[in-house]
């Protein structure tokens, strides 16, 4: 593997910075990795080997140009593929939205362009984000750089993977349940959640508008903080964004990386995210962590949340539901394919129809089932009412909390990454990978997950620290103390040492 792809995002902009390296050099290194393990593992669905140059030679004509440039100028960059990006196929890992190229730009995807950074690709994903181990991708599974028999996570297990395997220094994903954090933890990644409306989620397909959030698929805290600031902030352009600045994130992380301690901070062990259906490991891993941040100047303090029972399945009536609503668009008729009907007259009801038979994949069909169900007369109150009121017990009990302690932590996933095929018979054993990932979702609150350690069979354990709603800047200072304490876990990847052929 060529050296500058083991170095972090901010190692790079460095190099960048002083002319040791330039863009193209660094992007071309990215581009031959993806071209000689993409087959292998399949994270990116699509690669823009061409206009990454173009970006990657721009970015050092201006630099030799003396102009002055974004700090991550010329550091490449991937992007889930629910992200919109102008004149680059965008699919959602589904068939229906065909060959699809947006004639415009998300908005993190302009600060992206802004900022001088290469866009390289596209990634892997669980269709219109729906899953936990990208199995339910239209065009096939992303494998585990750790183990190949073993999934990523999901939904974004292709940017986690592409990140994982030394591809691209930096990506981005969507969280909407746990879709960034979980499969951080299973690849050995950092994944970042910010607070809900912090980065715009204008140009984001939706699956659902009130959890998903756009966050960093990173190997370093501090690389996390760095591109945060890029693509945060608000935007007229999307109604829910926040009007506030991201913070000196960065900076911050040095101060911790630095003093390697928290002074005087509360950190709450949250009593119902551990226990039963959790690998011995995992506790072991994250009770280890927990007493280095004592040993480091925190105070410990166990927090009941009773709510967070009831967090799984209230998300699995409030995500169907808003899936439903925002599914309705694709119908064959505006965009993506269309499909009409042999064996019945061709009607608009008919065309919808077998559109949405031939573009759909099985997981997606049963949640745009279960949310119109529970959104449907005689159910809306029972079901969705319902679900809603659990929501708020959830915020409450996070507001009650945080009055307590600064930070919550827990365990990001119950489990290390599981083989291939052993849960897609069962949807509620899969759907249990994100029940401590979910309550932050429900909430908006900022969420993170760090690597942590590895367990017996070589498998990354990921450690989860939870902020208050606009607190984002102490949840990474607490982030970058965790990472110190656990040391270089994403550089044991075993993918470190594949070769490009």
């Amino acid at each position: 593997m060529n050296d500058l792809l083991a170095k972090s995002a901010l190692e790079l902009a460095d190099l960048l910075a002083s002319g040791e390296i330039t863009s193209v050099e660094l992007t071309g290194a990215c581009l031959d990795r993806i071209d000689a393990l993409n087959p292998r593992i399949n994270a990116f669905l699509h690669v823009d080997r061409e206009g990454a140059l173009a970006a990657a030679a721009d970015v050092d004509a201006r630099r030799a140009a003396g102009e002055e440039l974004h700090r991550l100028a010329g550091v490449p960059i991937a992007l889930k593929d629910n992200m919109v990006a102008r004149g680059m196929p965008t699919t959602c890992a589904s068939k229906i939205l065909g060959d699809w190229r947006p004639p415009y730009d998300a908005t993190v995807v302009t600060r992206i362009r802004e900022a001088g950074m290469p866009i390289v690709g596209k990634t892997n994903m669980d269709e219109f984000a729906m899953g936990s181990s990208t199995e339910h991708s239209a065009f096939g599974p992303t494998l585990n750089p750790w183990d190949v028999e073993r999934i990523p996570g999901g939904s974004g297990g292709g940017s986690a993977a592409a990140v994982a395997a030394f591809m691209v220094p930096l990506a981005l994903g969507s969280d909407t349940g746990g879709s960034i954090r979980q499969p951080g933890s299973v690849t050995g990644t950092v994944g970042a959640k910010p607070t809900y409306g912090a980065v715009s989620r204008y140009g984001l397909i939706a699956m659902a508008s009130s959890l998903d959030q756009i966050g960093p698929v990173t190997r370093t805290v501090a690389d996390a903080a760095a591109l945060t600031e890029v693509i945060g902030g608000h935007d007229p352009l999307d109604s829910t964004s926040l009007d506030e600045p991201v913070g000196a994130l960065v900076d911050a992380v040095s101060a911790v990386s630095a003093a390697g301690r928290v002074e005087g901070l509360r950190v709450g062990v949250v009593k119902e995210l551990s226990g039963e259906g959790y690998q011995d490991e995992v506790l072991a891993a994250f009770t280890s962590t927990v007493e280095g941040l004592r040993a480091a100047g925190a105070e410990i303090v166990e927090v009941s949340c009773p709510s967070f029972d009831y967090a799984l399945a209230a998300y699995y009536l409030i995500m169907p539901a808003e899936v439903s609503s925002n599914l309705a668009r694709f119908d064959g008729m505006r965009y993506g394919i269309r499909v009409e009907p042999t064996d019945v007259p061709v009607t608009a009801a008919s065309v919808m129809a077998a559109t949405r038979e031939a573009g759909f994949g099985d997981e997606v069909k049963r949640r745009i089932i279960l949310g119109t169900h529970v959104l449907s007369a005689g159910y809306f109150d029972a079901y969705y009412g319902s679900a809603q009121k659990v929501r708020t017990l959830i915020q409450r009990d996070f507001a009650r909390v945080f009055d307590e302690v600064d930070v919550l932590v827990s365990p990001t996933a119950p489990t290390t990454a599981f083989r291939f095929g052993e849960k897609t018979d069962d949807p509620m054993a899969m759907y249990l990978n994100d029940i401590a990932t979910i309550p932050a979702n429900l909430a908006g609150v900022p969420a993170m997950s760090v690597p942590n350690a590895v367990s017996a069979e070589g498998l990354p354990i990921g450690f989860q620290i939870i902020a208050p709603a606009h607190a984002d800047l102490r949840m990474y200072e607490v982030a970058q103390l965790v990472e110190t304490l656990s040391g270089d876990v994403a550089g044991a990847c075993p993918a470190a040492q594949w070769e490009e052929k």
